[in-house]
Order: C-alpha cells, then sequence, then structure tokens
C-alpha cells in the first residue's frame, strides 16, 4: 500500500558546499536502485533517523531532511547537487550543495551527519540479506586461449 507524503519548500535561508564520503554516496545509491527495482512504482527511500526524530527523504535529485517531531512537514535542509563525477575514482568524496530552509539546520547538521550514515548503514544491512550474492569468477585469459 502506497500513500503519498508532501513536505513543504520554505524560502532558502542560505547553502554551503560540502562533501560527502564516497562510501556514504555508494551506499545511498545502492539503497535507491533496491527500492527502485524492487518497486517501480517507488522513486525514493524514506530512512528513519530515529535517534534525532528525523526523516531522511532519498530521491534520484536530492536527500531532503524534514524534523520528525514537527507536525508541519517542512523541510528543514535538503542535500543537492550531488556531482559524482568530479570525483577521479569511487573512493573520493561527492562533492554536494547543503541548501538550508529553516535556522536550526546549520546545527542540526552538527550531529546529523553522523546519525545518518548510521542509520543508511542499519537499512543497508538490512536489504543485504535481500540481495543474492554473485557467483562471478575471475578467470585469466591466458589461461583460456579458446575463450578469445
Amino acid at each position: 500500500m502506497h500513500t503519498k507524503e508532501v513536505f513543504y519548500r520554505g524560502e532558502k535561508i542560505g547553502h554551503e558546499d560540502r562533501m560527502l564520503p564516497a562510501v556514504t554516496y555508494n551506499t545511498i545509491r545502492t539503497l535507491l536502485s533496491h527500492a527502485i527495482r524492487d518497486d517501480s512504482d517507488s522513486s525514493s527511500v524514506f530512512l528513519p533517523i530515529r535517534s534525532m526524530q528525523y526523516m531522511a527523504i532519498i530521491d534520484q535529485e536530492e536527500i531532503i531532511f524534514v524534523d520528525g517531531l514537527c507536525a508541519r512537514k517542512s523541510i528543514e535542509f535538503a542535500w543537492r547537487k550531488f556531482t559524482p563525477q568530479q570525483r577521479e575514482n569511487l573512493t573520493d568524496p561527492v562533492p554536494y550543495r547543503m541548501s538550508y530552509y529553516d535556522e536550526k539546520a546549520l546545527e542540526t547538521m552538527k550531529r546529523l551527519q553522523w546519525e545518518f550514515d548510521k542509520a543508511l548503514h542499519q537499512q543497508h544491512d538490512k536489504i543485504k540479506e535481500q540481495i543474492p550474492e554473485s557467483k562471478a569468477e575471475v578467470i585469466d585469459l591466458n589461461q583460456h586461449k579458446d575463450l578469445n
């Protein structure tokens, strides 16, 4: 069963350019691709950050953060404009822009990055059990000339 959630974006107060660790970015993309594959109607992932009573909503373009204790469903801040193409390899951090719509966002960010990573990896560990193990094998082409 699907429900439609609506969140409100207020006037942007400011933004900061930041870097997201590669492992975090890569895990986000894995969760998002898994959600889309499992449910063709879904194009986002709802990630509760229980330790802070926040909700992160991940989609193809951005991640928005909403205070779970606030009934008005307004976006406090968003991570946007990810540019993974600027990195030279998959282990480099990914540049992005944090846009904030509430005065308390900068204070929230001090703790949220750590708590988001914990929640993200917990969710990833849950779905990892559903992903079949690869049976891939690396072979030496020099020993198997008949494959050429």
